[in-house]
């Protein structure tokens, strides 16, 4: 890790707080990019309860959730990320098809018309950064205004997730092969 990976006694009372925060909450933990955001206190405690949110407790569900956070994870070959969000796709319901297909940066098969908005959505955003008005229907009729909202925020957010994992270079834990090539 490009940043010093900071023990608990080496915290201080501010940094512990926030980890202590992140491991209390719905995580269990403190989630890998904390590791570097606790050199930056505050922004590390907004950051975690903003993704705490976008994670659990949108109304996009589990499965859209890590549908868009597996998209993400790809475009970004954030290795950490990916790690983290297969398992949590699978258990989520993703099938292990739709995971290899995005993996392998292939159109996946998907039949629920949210999962094909949600496909296509996080897919264009993050390659042209921009919506045509056609997807964006599209999206808005599957989702709802709440849901499109959400799912903004999530990719966003996994987005600042994938650069803090990248830009540190945050690694995958010891044993646990690389799946995504470049």
């Amino acid at each position: 890790m490009r940043v010093r990976d900071l023990k608990p006694e080496d915290m201080s009372d501010a940094q512990r707080r926030v980890a202590e925060e992140a491991a209390a909450g719905k995580r269990g933990r403190v989630p890998a990019p904390l590791r570097a955001w606790l050199h930056s206190p505050e922004f590390g405690a907004r950051a975690q309860r903003l993704g705490e949110f976008l994670r659990y407790d949108t109304s996009l569900g589990s499965y859209l959730s890590e549908l868009a956070i597996l998209v993400t994870a790809r475009h970004w070959t954030a290795h950490y990320e990916w790690y983290a969000h297969k398992r949590e796709g699978l258990k989520a319901g993703i099938d292990p098809a739709v995971i290899a297909d995005i993996a392998a940066r292939r159109r996946p098969r998907l039949d629920d018309p949210k999962a094909v908005a949600v496909y296509d959505y996080a897919k264009t955003l993050h390659e042209t950064r921009t919506i045509p008005a056609a997807l964006h229907e599209q999206a808005l009729a599957a989702l709802g205004e709440q849901g499109l909202v959400e799912l903004v925020g999530l990719l966003g957010y996994y987005t600042l997730v994938a650069m803090t994992l990248n830009g540190f270079d945050i690694g995958l834990p010891e044993g646990e092969p690389i799946e995504l090539e470049p």
